[in-house]
């Protein structure tokens, strides 16, 4: 199976790209599910079609779904959110508050992963297409795991004995399910961090960031690469959408020439990656046929299902008395950032987002004797004590 989520900011074109890739997956005779996470719902607007929580064929070989946060906690985890409603109801929240907490943070992006996670097990689609939220959502989306179970160790503090014994006692005399919940609970976990595991194998999942030509657009999309680097995910393409022709018009003639210097920067900045340059279609871009030749505009003679970049962000590296640990960290300055090693664990603080790398057993009794950062690596020295 191959899974290929698309990122970005928020109106530079996800949706128009996923669709168009999903599109030519089909055409190459490949079994193929589009998947939106946004919460915007606009697959639906790109296809011009009325899509469903459940997979819905749209022409052959493709399957489309814009999935519904309360439709599938209803379907695969009644039991864990009547659990929760109830827990919050019994604390004094009323009833329409305790409905919305039930939904545990983070569950509207991650159910994405948990559809993923069946399909995958189930082996049902030779190809998933990933239409994600804007990138702080798909950042929030690919850390869900380790989010989703502080959140919930810390709503529901105890040992699993006691609340599987407790909880059958309390389901019998009021009805709650908490015993039942709980189970959902700890499956719910185990399925995220499963899929978590396929979405970072290089060789199923890659990422691909789609941008505009444009300032702010171009930053977002740097650090979203620094990020994504940063937890792991092989993001093996840049696809820039929506570049205007260079004619001859005094109108746009500032605009373009700014348009010129952001494609450098992008062909410098995210250099080695592939970057794949779509012109702007002159007319909104929605329905299949349209699709089908934005997807010939990307790929051309190429299959998009190809890896067109593979690369470790992390290696470990023989030194004297010790070991070299290199992190591949693109875009960031040396006080951008703040590190530090507990046992085996490094701890990695970078504006607002906070990494924590688990290191070889034997890191944990060598000691961190110096780091640089040389863009994009960031380079920490451990020594033996």
């Amino acid at each position: 199976m191959r899974i290929i989520l698309f990122t970005g900011k928020g109106g530079v074109g996800k949706t128009t790209t996923a669709a168009a890739t999903a599109i030519k997956a089909a055409e190459e005779g490949k079994k193929t599910l589009i998947i939106s996470t946004d919460p915007a719902h606009s697959l639906s607007d790109a296809l011009n079609l009325q899509l469903h929580p459940e997979p819905t064929e749209i022409g052959e070989n493709l399957w489309c779904m814009e999935f519904d946060v309360y439709y599938s906690m209803k379907k695969y985890w009644g039991n864990m959110r009547e659990m929760m409603k109830a827990i919050f109801k019994f604390q004094g929240v009323k009833n329409v508050v305790a409905e919305e907490l039930s939904v545990v943070p983070g569950m509207e992006e991650g159910a994405a992963f948990l559809w993923i996670e069946k399909f995958y097990r189930e082996k049902t689609y030779d190809v998933i297409i990933i239409d994600s939220a804007p990138t702080g959502e798909t950042l929030t989306l690919l850390s869900l795991p380790q989010v989703t179970k502080s959140w919930l160790t810390k709503a529901f503090p105890g040992q699993r004995f006691a609340v599987k014994t407790l909880g059958k006692v309390v389901r019998k005399t009021t009805g709650i399910p908490v015993d039942r919940g709980y189970d959902e609970m700890q499956q719910l976990f185990d399925k995220l961090e499963t899929i978590q595991k396929v979405f970072l194998d290089p060789a199923i999942c890659s990422i691909r960031i789609v941008a505009n030509p444009e300032r702010m657009v171009v930053q977002e999309s740097k650090r979203a690469y620094s990020y994504l680097q940063l937890y792991g995910y092989n993001v093996d393409a840049v696809i820039v959408n929506r570049i205007l022709p260079n004619v001859e018009s005094e109108f746009f003639a500032q605009y373009i020439s700014k348009q010129e210097e952001y494609l450098a920067e992008i062909e410098e900045s995210f250099y080695p990656l592939p970057i794949f340059k779509v012109p702007h279609q002159g007319k909104e871009v929605f329905g299949i046929d349209l699709l089908k030749e934005i997807g010939s505009a990307i790929y051309k003679d190429i299959s998009p299902l190809d890896v067109f970049h593979l690369e470790k962000p992390l290696e470990v590296i023989d030194i004297e008395n010790g070991y070299q640990v290199k992190l591949k960290i693109p875009f960031i300055e040396e006080n951008d950032f703040d590190l530090k090693k507990f046992g085996d664990e490094l701890i990695i603080n970078l504006q607002n987002r906070r990494k924590n790398v688990f290191l070889p057993k034997f890191a944990n009794y060598m000691k961190m004797v110096n780091y640089s950062y040389d863009n994009p690596w960031l380079t920490i020295d451990l020594q033996r004590d």
